[in-house]
């Protein structure tokens, strides 16, 4: 027996390959989902098998005795496919195979658009789930194969949420039937329209600023108002605290203007990152410097900790800037949504400082202080003097080990 696996295109003939049609022909048996093998032609008499699980389709074929089976697949056999799962069980039980690819949605929408997509990012809302902010933030085009619960409308719903609605978007709905149509908009006003159940996204890259070279921004880089701002040198400090990673969840609990909560989403750029404030000025300021910056993976959170950080995802690590007082009710939140968080508490007073090595130690932690001291040179005519800025003290905790 040798197993063919073959993808059948976009639905219709015309998106198979002749290679794939003619293994089809010769089939004894062939086997796949219900609407897959429905579009075979009725010409084809060999056996058909409604399966689609990997391990069914393998019990299928060892019952069936077939010696030339076919198993059918959308699109192409290498796209997103369950011919993947297949191909394990078939070499692990020493089973002869061929593999045919198809037409894939990709493929076609570029077609029909006229662009290569060979610089585009490839990526699956097929039945999972998937973050479209950070895909579309990494510099390049993304396709989104969409399916189940996760259509055009609600990446498109999320891409808005995120800032990004006017972003440039197209969506192919039935490719290749009768009824293909080809829509271009932006997120923001597909995020309310209708599409139908067959149906791909493509959006375009999202604007985002160049990528520092090193931790630590200018500060005259930020829009700051009135809005107190953590400072270049202390901001650098905590992100080496923080120990961040390209995926982390990260939180910045009292964000301000937003100057620390863009470095960590910058930091951790395939995560998430959450500021949490309460003052509207500030707000408007976050969100300034988020489209300024471009890191639409950075959410802003409107309202007072504890309470707004009650539905957030468990952090990796977090910065907590302000607290107005509730500082050990914000750690109980932390280390209740995840124990070995990474924590980095700013304090310039000896009061906040005296509260964060008090709260931290009742929570089992063992505080780090680091007190930090900058001075900048100011010119008084022909001198260069050094005025120094209020000492900062960086209060730190969490296991050595969560950030390696």
């Amino acid at each position: 027996m040798i197993v063919t696996l073959a993808g059948l295109g976009c639905g219709t003939a015309a998106t198979m390959t002749a290679e794939a049609a003619e293994a089809i022909r010769e089939a004894d048996c062939l086997l796949g989902a219900g609407r897959l093998l429905a579009a075979v032609p009725e010409t084809c008499t060999a056996k058909r098998v409604e399966v689609t699980r990997p391990g069914q389709i393998l019990e299928a074929l060892l019952e069936s005795g077939a010696e030339r089976p076919c198993v059918v697949y959308s699109g192409d056999t290498g796209f997103y496919s369950g011919a993947r799962g297949l191909l394990a069980l078939l070499e692990a039980e020493k089973i002869a195979y061929r593999v045919l690819p198809g037409i894939s949605s990709v493929q076609l929408l570029a077609a029909r658009l006229g662009r290569p997509w060979q610089d585009w990012t490839l990526c699956s809302a097929h039945g999972t789930d998937c973050d479209p902010v950070t895909a579309v933030s990494q510099g390049k085009p993304v396709f989104f194969l969409t399916g189940g619960a996760l259509g055009p409308v609600d990446l498109c719903r999320r891409l808005t949420e995120a800032g990004l609605g006017g972003l440039e978007v197209t969506v192919g709905e039935n490719l290749s039937y009768e009824t293909e149509h080809i829509l271009r908009g932006t997120a923001g006003a597909f995020a309310t329209r209708t599409f139908a159940p067959l149906s791909v996204l493509l959006a375009e890259a999202a604007p985002v600023s160049q990528e520092p070279r090193a931790p630590g921004l200018p500060d005259d880089a930020f829009l700051r108002g009135k809005v107190p701002m953590t400072k270049q040198e202390v901001r650098t400090a905590a992100l080496g605290k923080l120990a961040l990673r390209p995926t982390d969840t990260v939180w910045d609990v009292g964000a301000g203007t937003g100057s620390v909560s863009v470095e960590l989403a910058l930091a951790a750029r395939y995560g998430r990152t959450y500021a949490v404030e309460c003052l509207e000025e500030a707000c408007e300021l976050i969100r300034a410097n988020r489209q300024r910056f471009g890191t639409w993976n950075l959410t802003l959170i409107q309202g007072k900790a504890p309470e707004a950080l009650a539905d957030l995802p468990a952090p990796d690590a977090v910065f907590i800037g302000g607290t107005k007082g509730n500082m050990d009710a914000v750690l109980d939140m932390v280390l209740g949504k995840n124990p070995n968080a990474r924590i980095c508490i700013s304090a310039i007073a000896l009061e906040t400082l005296s509260a964060a090595v008090t709260a931290l130690t009742a929570h089992g932690l063992t505080a780090e202080v680091t007190q930090i001291g900058v001075s900048r040179t100011k010119t008084a005519g022909k001198l260069h003097l050094l005025m120094a800025n209020n000492p900062v003290f960086l209060i730190s905790a969490g296991p050595l080990e969560a950030a390696l």
